[in-house]
């Protein structure tokens, strides 16, 4: 923004106008289409040749908005095949800062304290509402993951998908899909920084006894008993997750 000076002498405000990519022109089009339901999750997106036609622009125009597109999450975009819209939920929204996030936490040993407190704040406050609204099927399922858990004694990659399942399915009770979404990002992050310290010093069946505490304040209605279960775990477990791993 500039200031010019007017014919009485005092500053006088100017606002350029710069003109627009047509990149840049597309992409609102296109989102337009997928915003207003013109295009549905699950369509395919037009050729490029007939998106060329109907906006009269070259190639590099609409294969730099598809990829815009594909960016922020609203297409899919594979080799020899025409994009297609996606479902927008909460988890495809925050997944498009995984690699941000992942970059800023390799960078830092205090981001990746940060994410942990994060972690926590977060959990206590999911693990009260499950305390209150868990039916009988949810409390079922988490004893569910638990004996999977136990099963998988020794198998790393298997026992923390159950590890991140469980939380994942106490913050599901909500009821609220972006808890749920907010819960998987937390999680994926932190997943990276996991040690081997988990499973090789036999710290998984700490996991275990922990759960199942959770399970009982839950089933038992104790919220505060279930936020204490939880901070206990988390308090525990943060150990386990390391910039050296």
């Amino acid at each position: 923004m500039s200031y010019a000076q007017n014919p009485i002498g005092t500053p006088m405000q100017t606002d350029r106008i710069v003109k627009r990519k047509l990149a840049d022109e597309v992409l609102e089009r296109l989102k337009r289409l997928i915003i207003e339901g013109n295009m549905k999750p699950g369509d395919e997106m037009p050729s490029e040749r007939e998106l060329m036609e109907r906006f009269g622009v070259g190639r590099p125009a609409i294969r730099e908005a598809m990829q815009l597109l594909s960016n922020m999450g609203l297409v899919a975009i594979s080799h020899g095949e025409r994009a297609r819209v996606l479902e927008l939920t909460p988890l495809s929204i925050i997944r498009q800062v995984d690699q941000t996030a992942h970059i800023m936490l390799s960078r830092s040993p205090d981001s990746l304290e940060h994410l942990k407190n994060a972690r926590l704040f977060f959990e206590r406050g999911m693990v009260r509402e499950a305390a209150k609204k868990a039916t009988k099927k949810q409390l079922a399922d988490l004893k569910q993951t638990l004996a999977e858990q136990k099963s998988l004694l020794g198998k790393a990659d298997p026992f923390i998908a159950a590890d991140m399942r469980f939380h994942t399915q106490i913050a599901a009770i909500s009821g609220n899909p972006i808890f749920v979404g907010v819960s998987e990002a937390l999680l994926g992050w932190l997943k990276v920084y996991h040690t081997e310290l988990l499973i090789w010093s036999g710290k998984e069946k700490y996991t275990l006894a922990e759960h199942q505490e959770i399970i009982d304040r839950l089933e038992a209605r104790d919220a505060d008993g279930a936020e204490k279960a939880m901070v206990k775990h988390l308090e525990r477990s943060r150990a386990l997750y390391s910039l050296s791993s």
